[in-house]
């Protein structure tokens, strides 16, 4: 107090009283920061923190697709087994993925959660819940499943692949429905076994269903054929059996080791992943495979060909013919079976270099046989009722 007091003493009268007010001003700001002032009231509720902004300097992200909602326009529902099966669902797939990425359109896939058509129509329904204009569905399974949604979903158009009218006897106009000349495939894959030199074949089939016996009874026709021209019949043998499944299991490699040992070269192993059974008996025996669907020859270097159904190709073509035609099935595919081979291009032999490991076969000897095919010149029988006719030795052990 001495302190100020000096300074009062050497400020003029006439600012004294200024000079005060704020003395006493601060003095008893300190006395209440000294004493420790009462808290204000808290609100009620505390107000949330605000959002932090975006700095200028980072632009906003793009906005996301249909597909980040969870809205996908084509969808493909698998049949038994999965997306990567290397064969029907994922050649299927690659026809849907080919489409959408070539024309911005958004995709997905379902995995039924069992081998049901009730899982089946859960799947399609799911699909068709998340924006789905067009359904793929791969397999002979289906045919229940569209027959019971296809009325239902009139605006939602619906691909079935492998499914004829004996699966859908009455399909309506939003579903669209392909099969394919699988005995020409085979027939193309017998033919080569034999021309390539190998007498001692094997054909085994996943379930019986019209796919296969026709893949199997062509497979016998074009071995039966190219033994005939080059006068070898007698030597030529083909074991040939259903294992009843579409998946790999112990009992089909030690039914497929059995025929190796026996003396069986090549077998053709025909229905899903069936052919891991046969390829895994076939590095045993150091023996061969051929695969089917699709071009398998990635799978191991013991395939030798493979009987491929062109399924990329043929949901490519639909696809287009779906939306080019405003979203609804053009004439010739609503309500309709449309049956496609080698005068669609959409069944045959992978003839690329990695993929053609025939020696003695050429890929001209059978562009060859292939044109005969399309032309009609070779007539292949597609009758599944009885096996084929044949002057080869055919073990059928079912």
């Amino acid at each position: 107090m001495y302190y100020v007091a000096y300074i009062a003493a050497k400020i003029r009268r006439k600012d004294m009283k200024k000079f005060l007010a704020i003395f006493l001003a601060v003095v008893f700001a300190l006395s209440m920061a000294a004493c420790g002032a009462p808290a204000a009231e808290p609100a009620a509720e505390p107000a949330a923190p605000a959002e932090p902004s975006t700095p200028a300097a980072e632009p906003a992200a793009p906005a996301e697709p249909a597909a980040a909602e969870g809205t996908y326009e084509i969808a493909l529902v698998t049949d038994v087994g999965n997306i990567d099966d290397k064969s029907f669902n994922q050649g299927a797939w690659e026809g849907v993925v080919a489409y959408a990425e070539a024309n911005g359109k958004t995709y997905s896939y379902y995995r039924p959660s069992e081998d049901s058509d009730e899982a089946r129509i859960e799947s399609i329904k799911t699909a068709i819940d998340k924006g789905a204009k067009a359904v793929v569905m791969p397999g002979y399974l289906f045919g229940a499943a569209v027959q019971a949604v296809q009325a239902e979903y009139p605006d939602v158009m619906l691909l079935g692949l492998d499914l004829g009218l004996g699966d859908v006897p009455e399909p309506t106009a939003n579903t669209s429905l392909i099969t394919y000349q699988e005995e020409q495939a085979g027939y193309f894959a017998g033919y080569a076994a034999v021309k390539e030199g190998y007498t001692k074949l094997g054909f085994l089939g996943g379930m019986a269903v019209p796919a296969v016996v026709r893949y199997g009874y062509g497979f016998v026709q074009g071995a039966n054929d190219a033994a005939k021209e080059m006068g070898n019949v007698k030597d030529i043998q083909i074991k040939y059996w259903y294992c009843d499944s579409f998946a790999p299991s112990d009992d089909i490699k030690t039914k497929m080791s059995g025929w190796y040992t026996e003396g069986t070269e090549v077998v053709f192993a025909c229905g899903g992943g069936i052919y891991l059974s046969a390829v895994g008996a076939a590095e045993e025996a150091k023996a061969k495979v051929i695969g089917v669907d699709v071009d398998q020859s990635a799978e191991s270097e013991l395939i030798i060909t493979s009987a491929m159904k062109e399924l990329k190709q043929s949901v490519v073509v639909a696809l287009t013919a779906l939306f080019d035609n405003g979203g609804t099935w053009p004439a010739e595919y609503a309500g309709t079976e449309l049956k496609l081979g080698a005068a669609q291009d959409c069944v045959g032999l992978p003839t690329a270099e990695g993929s053609w490991r025939l020696a003695n076969y050429t890929v001209d000897q059978y562009n060859e046989l292939f044109a005969k095919v399309k032309d009609g010149s070779v007539a292949i029988s597609s009758d599944i009722a009885n096996p084929p006719a044949a002057d080869i030795a055919v073990d059928y052990q079912n």
